[in-house]
């Protein structure tokens, strides 16, 4: 048996579609946005785009071999259900949005789809490079649908160029992007920056691209093709790194390099990652000069503390191997939460390192970020907010996201013009 296509829309009208419950007018509403893109390179883009009053309708198809989005229905799971509807991370990267079902491979279907580029600002994917240009919808069949159409490719190689043709996945951008290489800990193997941390970014470069072409559009009248590599967005972080490698001929990996919980630039010690009281439970600390030393010092109040040789910044970088092993005895017995307050409450940068529940249910910085929507088969869940705040411009998810065909029924009768009977016939057909 297929899944389950659902054709049920809560509320909403031609003109504004299934409604976001917030009274603020949005800077982007009125802004139509024909997204095919999944996991979060390109997810995370226009969940941003939606936060800010955009329509966003994901397009999936479930009748190609199960190629809906790859994270819908795999763990970690929202609520007590599995399912293609309970996927957690699904939920969290598209919240907000609303759901469509085209199976592209079927003649009326792709009709469909014309109508809907149609009234669309823009078009968002992140499939390999090629795959819109076989489905019929590359760049400039969409302008023969739309002239001012923005069409936005991003996927981790890029559209154009030599590497083109070639699959990415997260950690893959981050190693080609030379990200991996530069982090870690001495002598020890490449780190990377976590499993995905390359989507992220381009999600945020797709974001503000996005906008940009909408910005472009509206002073001349032109739409255009923004091509994004997620492994160029990566090679922007290098920052110092490349700096140092340019002008100085020096490489990031060299003997006691990289040290990734060390500040080398600018330098900073003690600067890293202490364990504390209890299992597995750490304190970040970061002393940034010489007036820090002294406070943190003060607090500290051991012998060796006050030694002259560890009042200068340069002098504790020397021996900085034998300083982060003093510290460690001194945090070891400490509890993370209480010793990050004193060191904080006399202006030293220190912080309990948080477990994601601790970040999430107990720690007041993240006051607002974390959210709960209402999602129409796994009921209350609990999704990413943004982290801004702006006194004019709001933002707004109460929706979760949507489940397959979900909103089929608004789309394509309310937006497209068909019938009750002629849905059905689509569905019949296989179509939708």
């Amino acid at each position: 048996m297929g899944p389950r296509i659902r054709r049920v829309v809560r509320g909403g009208n031609a003109v504004t579609g299934p409604t976001q419950e917030t009274d603020e007018c949005r800077a982007l509403e009125g802004i139509r946005i024909c997204d095919f893109t999944g996991q979060l390179a390109g997810a995370g883009a226009t969940k941003i785009l939606a936060a800010f009053g955009a329509e966003v309708i994901r397009v999936e198809d479930p009748t190609n071999k199960g190629k809906w989005d790859i994270l819908r229905g795999v763990p970690p799971w929202v609520g007590n259900e599995k399912g293609l509807e309970a996927g957690g991370a699904f939920n969290n990267h598209n919240a907000g949005k609303l759901g469509i079902t085209l199976n592209l491979r079927h003649h009326r279907a792709k009709e469909l789809l014309r109508e809907l580029v149609a009234i669309s600002d823009a078009v968002t994917e992140n499939f390999a490079a090629g795959v819109m240009e076989r489905l019929g919808f590359g760049y400039e069949q969409l302008r023969q649908i739309r002239e001012d159409i923005i069409y936005v490719s991003n996927n981790g190689f890029g559209a154009t160029g030599p590497y083109g043709s070639y699959k990415s996945w997260g950690p893959i951008a981050q190693a080609v992007s030379g990200l991996t290489f530069t982090s870690g800990l001495p002598d020890q193997p490449p780190a990377g920056w976590g499993y995905s941390f390359m989507d992220h970014t381009g999600a945020y470069y797709m974001a503000t691209a996005v906008l940009m072409a909408l910005l472009h559009r509206r002073r001349t009248g032109e739409g255009q093709w923004v091509d994004l590599a997620c492994i160029e967005a990566a090679g922007t972080l290098h920052g110092a790194a490349t700096l140092d490698a340019t002008v100085n001929g020096r490489v990031t990996r060299r003997p006691g390099m990289p040290n990734s919980n060390r500040s080398q630039s600018p330098v900073m010690a003690p600067h890293g990652i202490w364990a504390t009281q209890g299992e597995d439970e750490w304190i970040a600390i970061a002393v940034r000069n010489d007036e820090d030393w002294r406070l943190f010092a003060d607090v500290v109040d051991q012998p060796w503390v006050h030694e002259q040789r560890w009042k200068n910044v340069a002098d504790r970088v020397t021996a900085e191997d034998e300083l982060e092993e003093l510290v460690a005895r001194w945090t070891a017995p400490q509890n993370r939460h209480q010793l990050a307050r004193r060191l904080t409450d006399i202006g030293v940068p220190a912080a309990p390192v948080l477990r994601p529940g601790e970040r999430i249910d107990s720690d007041d910085r993240t006051s607002g970020l974390w959210i709960t929507v209402d999602h129409t088969e796994v009921g209350p869940a609990r999704v990413e907010g943004l982290p801004v705040r702006m006194s004019e411009t709001a933002w707004s998810i109460s929706r979760g996201a949507a489940c397959l065909g979900e909103h089929n029924d608004y789309v394509f009768g309310q937006l497209l013009g068909l019938g009750e009977q002629e849905i059905e016939q689509l569905v019949d057909e296989g179509a939708i």
